[in-house]
């Protein structure tokens, strides 16, 4: 690394090339972030306004979590209220949504102990948003809280998504 050059500025204060560069970059930070964050924030509100959250392409999706050991009835309980929500919209898209998804409990555990689950979801109803507790919310509001603890409280993680159209139907 080179060493430091001086700069003379006015008065006779001798500074740093360094430190000159490193005022210039405090002073464009001050100046240009917010501004970036600013429509960064303004761009994020426009996009969630105009987005559903949780979309899938093709026909089927199989969307695979873990669930806490200890927490699986809790989860389950979850996955009821969701039906229960779907089911009684009285947005035909959200009975078109019922009417494809399944969760399906599978039955080893994983190494470390959680209890994976999987969604299984055909025909995916094109647009629709899969967000769970959206749904919940919309149904529920009184429950927000109660059904929020539950879900959080059983969630470990997501696994995986599968996405994509069915190419051979057996069954056919």
């Amino acid at each position: 690394m080179a060493p430091p050059v001086l700069v003379e500025t006015q008065g006779g204060v001798s500074v740093t090339q360094h430190k000159v560069g490193s005022l210039v970059g405090v002073i464009l930070m001050v100046l240009v972030l917010p501004s970036a964050l600013g429509y960064a924030s303004l761009r994020g509100q426009q996009d969630n306004a105009s987005t559903p959250g949780l979309t899938f392409e093709g026909d089927t999706a199989l969307w695979t979590m873990a669930i806490k050991a200890d927490k699986t009835a809790d989860f389950e309980k979850v996955m009821n209220r969701l039906r229960d929500a779907l089911m009684r919209s009285s947005d035909p898209r959200r009975k078109q949504q019922a009417a494809g998804w399944r969760v399906m409990r599978v039955s080893k555990p994983m190494p470390d102990g959680a209890i994976a689950y999987v969604h299984i979801i055909h025909p995916v109803v094109q647009g629709a948003d899969y967000t769970i507790m959206k749904a919940l919310y919309e149904a529920f509001p009184d429950e927000r809280q109660a059904l929020y603890d539950a879900y959080r409280g059983a969630f470990d993680k997501n696994l995986s998504l599968a996405t994509g159209a069915i190419v051979v139907d057996m069954t056919k």
